[in-house]
């Protein structure tokens, strides 16, 4: 009986399918917090004014900083992407209900979990191979 899950599943696990899947997951993750944090960088003030309107102190902003860009490079690198994961996923967790918990913003609340839950995957899996995380452990 053909199953579509053992196809998909027997290509993917290939060694080197794998690593490049887990690569580009990696990448795709690490986007979204680079353009966010870089944003943030550029647009300081008015980024405090925006926490500050939603009840969160302005001056978190160089912690938010950290993880969302510090957090994007070291998921597009794959370093120390367990650890990078586990905080970005329990960010995206909280940035939900701080600033996407109202009825109006519920598309931009599940997008927060739906990251979280990779997050939560690559934290469980790992960077792969193509990573420096996989040159250090090597060691």
């Amino acid at each position: 009986m053909f199953n579509p899950n053992v196809v998909v599943k027997n290509i993917v696990t290939q060694s080197g399918v794998a690593n490049v899947v887990t690569l580009i997951a990696r990448l795709l993750l690490a986007y979204i917090f680079l353009v966010a944090g870089w944003g943030k960088i550029v647009g300081y003030a008015g980024t405090v004014g925006y926490m500050e309107s939603m009840g969160v102190p302005g001056a978190l902003l160089p912690l938010v900083i950290l993880v969302e860009f510090g957090g994007g490079l070291a998921l597009l690198f794959g370093f120390q992407t367990r650890f990078a994961s586990l905080g970005l996923g329990i960010f995206s967790i909280l940035t939900a209900f701080i600033f996407h918990g109202g009825p109006d913003d519920a598309i931009n609340f599940m997008k927060n979990f739906a990251m979280a839950g990779g997050f939560f995957m690559l934290m469980l899996y790992g960077a792969g191979r193509i990573s420096l995380d996989h040159l250090i452990e090597k060691q």
